[in-house]
């Protein structure tokens, strides 16, 4: 029951950084590739090619950011979790990206 909480507590943490993400950009948008995004987002505001530019080095950072928070994270459960916690963290991880469709999936390390 403990190992359950812990689990559902670590899913929830690891979520919260990528639903921050998904909030900030529009519904239905979250699947598709950032170029995608940068061309629709082009197109519906307008942007003139330094904008453009600008839009597409901040979503280069975001997504920087997001992924050495999520590997920092990950060393951190390492250090916490017994491997048979980990491997299950990381079948519950592919089980959520493969229900959104999203090619993201936790690497086993």
């Amino acid at each position: 029951m403990m190992n359950k909480k812990l689990i559902s507590i670590i899913v929830l943490t690891l979520s919260l950084p990528l639903a921050a993400l998904a909030g900030q950009e529009p519904q239905g948008d979250f699947k598709r590739p950032h170029g995608q995004k940068i061309e629709r987002l082009t197109q519906e505001l307008g942007l003139n090619p330094e904008q453009k530019t600008q839009v597409e080095a901040v979503f280069k950072e975001k997504k920087a950011k997001y992924k050495a928070l999520h590997e920092e994270t990950r060393g951190q459960l390492q250090k916490i979790l017994t491997p048979e916690q980990m491997t299950k963290l990381d079948d519950i991880h592919k089980r959520r990206h493969e229900q959104r469709g999203t090619k993201d999936t936790p690497k086993a390390q």
